[in-house]
């Protein structure tokens, strides 16, 4: 049987890393559009597979709590993939 609480501390963990590392990358002023690009795309598989997370966990009827960090977890990958999408449109601008 799939322990979706184990899976969703994991991804928990992965987010809180997340979180730190990709203002850092961000930063950078040698990031290229390319590799913003691919974060971009991560974050948003991330983000993908953490909802369907959620509504496993909804499914499986997990407590209001456990659902509830799901939800955060997603608004945290959400977040971080608009900051990235911000990035990359200002890259874009400085290329015109």
């Amino acid at each position: 049987m799939t322990d979706w609480v184990e899976i969703l501390k994991e991804q928990t963990t992965t987010g809180d890393q997340m979180g730190r590392e990709v203002p850092q990358m961000l930063a950078n002023p040698d990031i290229s559009e390319a590799q913003v690009r691919t974060l971009f795309s991560a974050l948003e598989k991330q983000a993908e597979f953490v909802e369907k997370l959620r509504m496993a966990l909804e499914k499986f009827g997990h407590d209001f709590s456990i659902i509830k960090a799901a939800e955060r977890l997603e608004e945290r990958y959400a977040d971080l993939a608009a900051a990235v999408a911000e990035k990359l449109k200002a890259m874009r601008k400085q290329k015109k």
